[in-house]
């Protein structure tokens, strides 16, 4: 079979066109799983806030007019133990995060949490520039709740947190 002198010079571009293309195609790969390992970073990231009902606030022994609390929701949470001592707090216009276990409270800037109904989604709020200074750090198991007491520092005020714990039911097993 004799070819025309066009092909010819197609023929020969053949192998440079497949190479050109195999690159393409392994960029596009590569591309795409470092996208998926990206968004699995940034939704491993993301702490779903939940509000909780039966909590109670008190700042120098008298409810806040508005006030109210949140903790990390744990469904499809992957650090359930670092989540179980993070709590938010809402003290008048001003949102706390509170880490009962580092014993620190720090200041969250409005713009980091994401509204999603009564729910909040965010990052990591835990920032070292954003630490409110507290002392006298007390806790305490009171019956159906646990109590965290502190001294805010900016406000030289006592802050008691009450959040409600799930009571032991395994002697009904």
């Amino acid at each position: 079979m004799k070819l025309h002198p066009y092909m010819w010079g197609c023929r020969a571009a053949l192998p440079l066109l497949l190479r050109l293309g195999a690159l393409v195609l392994i960029g596009v790969v590569l591309l795409t799983l470092f996208s998926r390992e990206s968004r699995a970073q940034d939704v491993g990231a993301q702490i779903r806030w939940k509000s909780i009902e039966m909590a109670q606030v008190r700042l120098d022994d008298k409810a806040p007019l508005k006030w109210n609390v949140y903790q990390p929701d744990k469904k499809g949470s992957k650090d359930k133990k670092r989540d179980a001592s993070l709590v938010l707090v809402l003290l008048g216009h001003r949102y706390l995060l509170i880490d009962t276990k580092a014993r620190l409270v720090y200041l969250v800037p409005l713009a980091e949490l994401h509204g999603s109904g009564q729910d909040f989604d965010s990052g990591d709020l835990a920032q070292e520039n954003e630490v409110i200074p507290s002392s006298d750090w007390t806790q305490r198991d009171v019956g159906p709740a646990e109590l965290y007491r502190l001294t805010l520092g900016d406000y030289g005020r006592v802050l008691e947190v009450s959040l409600p714990h799930m009571p032991d039911l395994r002697a009904f097993y």
